[in-house]
């Protein structure tokens, strides 16, 4: 098992995250916190595996937990999960030891999709004997960067997802379940399952909209985070 601790001091996202990370295989949540000195001292009393580093903490930045954990030669990977976008925080962080960098706002599944990578990588690289040469290298580390396959609900497709978000991007006043199926050319069950997956997916948001009279509707808006 690959052992994770988030570090993230907004509740809500915490525990998105730590949902996240608990659904893929061979992951396990160890613990959260929410500041950089409570995520530094439980590392130093619990295995911790990789952290999900969020780089703006109430009492210090993401990267200063980096540079503790080098200083106390931690032998702990990290994955960014921030909002932060400038270069200099990018080029300091991959010199700090951070594997992955996951800019918000992202999907769910985006996050998975990183640790599936980061699994894979553990494996090819913790395997016992030599690399056979320069690809070999390559091809480990080129594990970190590529995009895991995303796994559809059984029954969707891609191309069908795609033309009911594009639907929905292209509606930011909203647009009923119906009104997405028709502008998709699909069914009404059709388009309500593939907008539910998209709300799951926190790509879309479901809103109820009030009337004059009659029971409220529910709308579908292009997600605001």
């Amino acid at each position: 098992m690959i052992d994770v601790l988030v570090v993230e001091d907004d509740l809500a996202a915490q525990e998105i995250h730590a949902q996240e990370a608990r659904k893929v295989p061979g992951f396990r949540v160890v613990g959260v916190a929410g500041t950089a000195r409570d995520a530094l001292r439980f590392c130093g009393q619990h295995h911790v595996d990789v952290i999900l580093l969020d780089f703006r903490l109430p009492d210090a930045d993401g990267l200063s937990v980096c540079r503790a954990l080098r200083t106390e030669n931690k032998h702990i990977d990290v994955i960014a999960v921030t909002s932060v976008r400038d270069l200099a925080t990018v080029r300091e962080a991959v010199s700090h030891g951070v594997v992955q960098y996951l800019l918000k706002p992202f999907r769910p599944a985006s996050l998975r999709n990183k640790l599936a990578s980061y699994a894979e990588f553990r494996r090819q690289a913790t395997r016992p004997g030599e690399v056979t040469g320069q690809a070999e290298v390559d091809a480990i580390l080129g594990t970190l960067r590529k995009p895991a396959a995303t796994t559809l609900p059984k029954g969707m497709n891609v191309d069908t997802l795609s033309a009911v978000a594009a639907v929905v991007k292209a509606n930011p006043d909203g647009l009923s379940a119906a009104s997405a199926a028709e502008a998709a050319g699909v069914s009404r069950v059709t388009a309500r399952r593939y907008l539910e997956h998209l709300v799951e997916e926190r790509a879309v948001e479901r809103r109820h909209r009030y009337g004059k009279v009659g029971r409220p509707e529910v709308m579908f808006y292009p997600s605001s985070k």
